[in-house]
């Protein structure tokens, strides 16, 4: 028999972005209004369709740039400072997850320092850095006293499990220091894992793991004042990937 493709129902394929940022020392993650139908209104994740010209990665990638005006960040060459990293997280292809059609949606962990404010765009009506705690209650009122109401489709479930890879993975790789700038002090990458774990750290303790663990900080010889009283010593991230002794997450 010959193929024809109108034998099989019609489905599309969208990316969905997590993206986390550390600002005023709390987690966030990017959140935008949905401006048209299905859940006009409601706060969702970024992401779109993926064109017909584009695999996922492309598509995860101008996504990422048209929501953030971040860039992808290769690993190979020096941190930039408009640069982000991006990997895939999961699938997500519950037949009931659009009430549109039957929508398969692959979805992206972007991480990033600290951005600024973003910029609404395509068809959010806005956007905004918002607590990934208050994003993921379920009832209730915000930081702004704003009635918090489920995240639109089954991004209450992407974003939780990306909160989850990013808090195994700061456990065992260097990917901290990707929501760090290009050099940044020991207190600026604790209080990292701590905005990432929701745990506070001993400092001496933390300061002592990071800085014996081979090839995972470079000091760049420079120092700063930027976080107040004496200067503090300035590093850069180390070319190790994966971190041995590994940073065990506190039990909580």
């Amino acid at each position: 028999m010959p193929y024809d493709p109108s034998a099989f129902p019609p489905f599309a394929v969208t990316v969905d972005l997590v993206v986390l940022t550390v600002r005023r020392h709390a987690l966030c993650a990017l959140a935008v209004r949905r401006g048209e139908p299905p859940f006009q209104g409601r706060w969702a994740l970024p992401g779109g369709f993926v064109r017909a010209d584009e695999d996922l990665a492309q598509a995860a990638a101008r996504e990422l740039a048209e929501e953030t005006g971040l860039s992808v960040h290769d690993p190979s060459v020096p941190a930039q400072d408009n640069g982000a990293h991006l990997e895939q997280l999961a699938t997500y292809g519950d037949p009931k997850r659009d009430p549109r059609m039957r929508v398969v949606s692959v979805a992206h962990l972007a991480l990033a320092p600290d951005l600024p404010a973003p910029r609404a765009g395509g068809d959010a009506s806005n956007a905004r850095w918002a607590l990934v705690e208050e994003l993921l209650q379920q009832g209730g009122y915000g930081r702004d006293a704003e009635p918090v109401a489920p995240l639109a489709f089954d991004h209450a479930q992407i974003l939780a499990d990306g909160v989850e890879r990013a808090r195994s993975k700061i456990e065992y790789s260097s990917l901290a220091t990707a929501f760090c700038p290009p050099e940044f002090t020991v207190g600026e990458l604790r209080r990292v894992y701590e905005a990432v774990w929701g745990v506070a750290l001993d400092p001496r303790n933390f300061h002592r793991k990071v800085t014996g663990t081979p090839g995972f900080l470079v000091p760049t010889g420079g120092t700063t004042t930027r976080q107040g009283g004496r200067p503090a010593q300035l590093f850069r991230a180390g070319g190790a990937t994966l971190l041995n002794p590994p940073m065990l997450r506190p039990e909580v």
